[in-house]
């Protein structure tokens, strides 16, 4: 029978594989339709994703973080949780569907109307996959969940691509997004060994209501917080605007996600699984935040290093504006993913009211920052955000540290060197290739020079994590 350990090992690895496929494909198909589409495109998008994000949040309710959290789920607990998501999903979608002409007016964007009525659909499809998928996760089927997204990431954005070169703009964003969302779906259920009966038992969804509405309102405040400047773009500035922010967001957005979906693969389930052992869930969160920042300091600081470059060769030049966004936000992102793991943490303790608690002043002050600042352009407001978020980091550890013995020194220990590293390689390389001015050997040259460098710094610092990484994937493949 596997160890813990091996479970948790095979989870990051397939979260990982789960994750580069999506990311390697997302950057395939995002330099195809970045070609193909217009920042007005992206833009329109962009002003909606929010509410379907809020729609999915308030569908779930929280239960399927709830089922994660439970010790050992019974089949009935997941049968209430699935007939729950049925019902939101479906009254959600005929709200949202009679809501599209007050989004439209709040935008000031007639199109939104039907675009709206179209992009929504999703939910009616994912409604019915919420409980599969917590079933996968529960049990660390993290190499089943990784088939079914990467399928689904194919095909969806495989059909969008055809759609954008064919004209149809915006429509193929929307389409691509709907598709995934019923592929993955029905691969959950074809994975899956659970099935949900007609005997209608909400008990679990009354029992856990308590902890998951905190984790509902958690989740909420979560995507206002990451898209409150498109709300807030969308409505003072133009599509265009929108557009060319949320273009330099959603390839931040790729990067943290290879890390942050790699550890969330495994990491709430095996933290719940040892937190009656304190010491034993102090040191596997401790391997998991020296992981991630290992992986996220010089993946997020190196984007940010070739940003220019590579928006230019990628997308065009039209899109250069994403540029300096992008390098302002690969610094937060460079900390979202321990962030992530530091709340998830104080989720597996039970203390959802403080994950709520921490998220709903970080939404306040962001809101409040942006308000106060957007008359003073975008830049200014990307730069308060990137703090806000840094600044948080701290937050998240000040809680985490009050449930467990985690210490600011060990907590600094663990992050600290790999940041320096990252940083020092990044601003070498950058001096080092300031005489370059072909964008296509600069960009290949810095990729090349930080990756090298990195890992002489890590190997010559004997940093262990290093060693175990590379002994697992050498064990892995040689199987």
């Amino acid at each position: 029978m596997e160890s813990l350990k091996e479970k948790t090992a095979k989870g990051l690895f397939w979260g990982g594989m789960n994750n580069g496929m999506q990311q390697l494909l997302g950057l395939v198909f995002g330099i195809i339709l970045g070609r193909l589409l217009s920042p007005s495109d992206y833009g329109l998008i962009a002003m909606i994703t929010i509410f379907s994000l809020i729609a999915t949040a308030l569908q779930n309710s929280g239960f399927s973080t709830a089922l994660v959290n439970e010790k050992e789920p019974k089949d009935s607990d997941y049968n209430s949780v699935f007939w729950f998501n049925i019902l939101m999903g479906a009254s959600i979608y005929i709200i949202l569907f009679f809501s599209a002409p007050f989004i439209a007016d709040y935008y000031h964007e007639p199109r939104l109307v039907t675009l709206c009525r179209y992009a929504f659909i999703g939910l009616l499809f994912s409604c019915s996959g919420v409980a599969q998928a917590a079933y996968l996760y529960k049990n660390l089927r993290a190499k089943q969940l990784a088939k079914a997204s990467i399928t689904a990431t194919i095909i969806s954005s495989c059909v969008a691509a055809i759609m954008a070169w064919q004209g149809f703009s915006y429509w193929s964003l929307a389409t691509q997004t709907n598709l995934f969302i019923l592929i993955s779906t029905l691969l959950r259920w074809h994975y899956s060994d659970w099935r949900p009966s007609l005997q209608i038992d909400f008990s679990f969804v009354r029992k856990a209501f308590p902890f998951s509405v905190k984790i509902l309102i958690s989740d909420v405040l979560t995507h206002v917080n990451n898209n409150v400047m498109n709300i807030l773009l969308g409505r003072y500035y133009s599509a265009h605007d929108t557009g060319n922010y949320n273009q330099a967001y959603q390839w931040n957005n790729k990067c943290t996600s290879l890390i942050q979906g790699m550890v969330k693969q495994v990491d709430q389930a095996v933290l719940v699984s040892v937190r009656d052992d304190q010491e034993r869930q102090l040191a596997v969160l401790r391997k998991m935040v020296r992981f991630a920042a290992f992986i996220s300091f010089p993946l997020l600081l190196g984007f940010g290093l070739v940003a220019k470059e590579f928006i230019v060769l990628a997308i065009g030049e039209k899109w250069l504006v994403s540029a300096h966004y992008l390098q302002w936000l690969c610094v937060c992102g460079a900390v979202a993913p321990i962030s992530v793991l530091l709340a998830d943490l104080i989720i597996s303790r039970g203390h959802s009211g403080i994950f709520m608690g921490a998220t709903l002043a970080l939404g306040l002050l962001e809101i409040l920052a942006m308000l106060l600042l957007y008359p003073y352009g975008i830049h200014t407001m990307v730069m308060a955000y990137v703090a806000l978020n840094l600044v948080w980091l701290f937050v998240w550890f000040t809680f985490a540290s009050r449930l467990t013995s985690y210490t600011l020194l060990l907590f600094m220990k663990d992050i600290v060197p790999f940041g320096l590293a990252a940083a020092g390689v990044m601003i070498a390389t950058g001096y080092l290739t300031t005489s370059i001015t072909n964008l296509w050997l600069l960009l290949l040259c810095r990729v090349v020079l930080a990756a090298i460098l990195y890992l002489l710094v890590m190997k010559v610092a004997r940093a262990k994590i290093l060693d175990e990484t590379l002994d697992f994937v050498r064990n892995k493949f040689k199987r």
